[in-house]
C-alpha cells in the first residue's frame, strides 16, 4: 500500500507561529539597534518605492517589535496615519512603546493576523510588510486583503529575502537545523524565508492577487557585527523558527547543532568582524485606479 505524503497543516503552522513571536518579542525589541543596521537601508529603499510621503495612510503588515513602523511615521508626518498589525500582541506591545516615548500620535497599533484583514476596503494609500508576508502559510488571500484595503492607484511594498544562496548568514544554519533534526525539505504549500526569492514568484503571485505594475529589486544588506559569535547569539535569541526546527532534538544533540552552526559562522569573520551575506528583495504591486 502506498504511503500517503505528509501534508502542511497550515493551522497548527500558524500557531505555532505565534507562539514564536510570543516567546521572541522581547528578544527581538532588544537587538533592535542590530536589525535597524541591518535592514535600515534596505526599509528606506522600500518607503522610497512606496513613495510613503506627508498625510499618507499606511498599513504596516506583520509589523513586529515595530522598527519600520517608526520610519513610516516619520514620512506621514503628524498628518498622516499608521496603522501597524501583527499576530502577536507581546511584540507589538513593543511597537507602540517606542511610539508613545517618540510622541508620534500618528502610530495605532491592532493585533491582526496578516491573511484576515478585516479593516474596511479603500482606506489606505499604502501598505507595507517587513519580512513578514513570506511566513504567511496563504500568501494570495494575504495580499489579496492587503488589495482590498488600499485605495485606487494605492500601493503594496513588501520585503523579502533573496535567494538562499545570497543568504548566508541565515540558509547555513537553516540548512545544518534541518539536517541534524532530520526534517527534510519544506512541504508543498510551506511558506519560508526563500518563498519569494524571485522576480517569477512575485510577479506570479502580486498578478493572481490583482496587483498590476509588478516590480522587483534587490538590494544587498550584509549582516555586520563585531564577531561570528554575536551573530550566534542574535539567531539564538530572536529567531524563533530556528527554535521551532530543533524542538525534536533532545538538549544534547541541540548543543551539538549549535556548535555546528557557531562553526559555520565564523568563516564571514575576518579583521573587520564578522559580514554575513544577506540580499533583501522588495516586491511592489499597484491597484489599478
Amino acid at each position: 500500500m502506498k504511503t500517503a505524503e505528509p501534508s502542511f497543516d497550515a493551522e497548527k503552522y500558524k500557531r505555532t507561529t505565534y507562539e514564536q513571536w510570543q516567546d521572541a518579542a522581547e528578544a527581538w525589541h532588544r537587538w533592535g539597534p542590530t536589525i535597524r543596521s541591518w535592514l535600515g537601508p534596505a526599509t528606506e529603499r522600500m518607503l522610497d518605492l512606496a513613495r510613503v510621503g506627508q498625510g499618507d495612510r499606511v498599513l504596516d503588515v506583520a509589523a513586529g517589535a515595530g522598527d519600520q513602523t517608526l520610519a513610516i511615521a516619520e514620512r506621514v508626518g503628524p498628518g498622516g496615519r499608521v496603522l501597524a498589525t501583527d499576530i502577536s500582541p507581546a511584540i507589538l506591545e513593543y511597537a507602540a512603546g517606542e511610539a508613545r516615548t517618540r510622541g508620534l500620535g500618528q502610530v495605532a497599533t491592532r493585533v491582526v493576523d496578516g491573511e484576515n484583514l478585516e479593516l474596511g476596503a479603500e482606506r489606505f494609500d499604502v501598505v507595507l510588510s517587513r519580512v513578514g508576508l513570506i511566513y504567511f502559510p496563504d500568501q494570495e488571500k494575504a495580499l489579496r486583503g492587503m488589495h482590498r484595503a488600499l485605495v485606487p492607484g494605492g500601493r503594496v511594498v513588501a520585503l523579502v529575502y533573496g535567494a538562499a544562496e545570497n543568504n548566508a548568514f541565515f540558509s547555513v544554519p537553516i540548512s545544518i537545523i534541518r539536517r541534524r533534526a532530520a526534517l527534510g525539505p519544506p512541504l508543498p504549500g510551506q511558506p519560508g524565508p526563500f518563498s519569494l526569492s524571485s522576480r517569477e514568484a512575485v510577479v506570479r503571485l502580486f498578478e493572481a492577487a490583482g496587483f498590476a505594475q509588478v516590480g522587483f529589486e534587490l538590494v544587498k544588506a550584509p549582516v555586520r557585527l563585531p564577531s561570528a559569535q554575536e551573530c550566534l547569539a542574535f539567531e539564538r535569541e530572536s529567531f524563533g523558527a530556528l527554535h521551532q526546527m530543533l524542538s525534536g532534538l533532545d538538549e544534547s544533540g541541540k548543543r551539538d547543532a549549535w556548535d555546528e552552526v557557531a562553526e559555520a559562522l565564523r568563516k564571514f569573520e575576518g579583521p573587520d568582524g564578522f559580514e554575513g551575506p544577506c540580499e533583501m528583495a522588495i516586491a511592489i504591486g499597484t491597484k489599478e485606479s
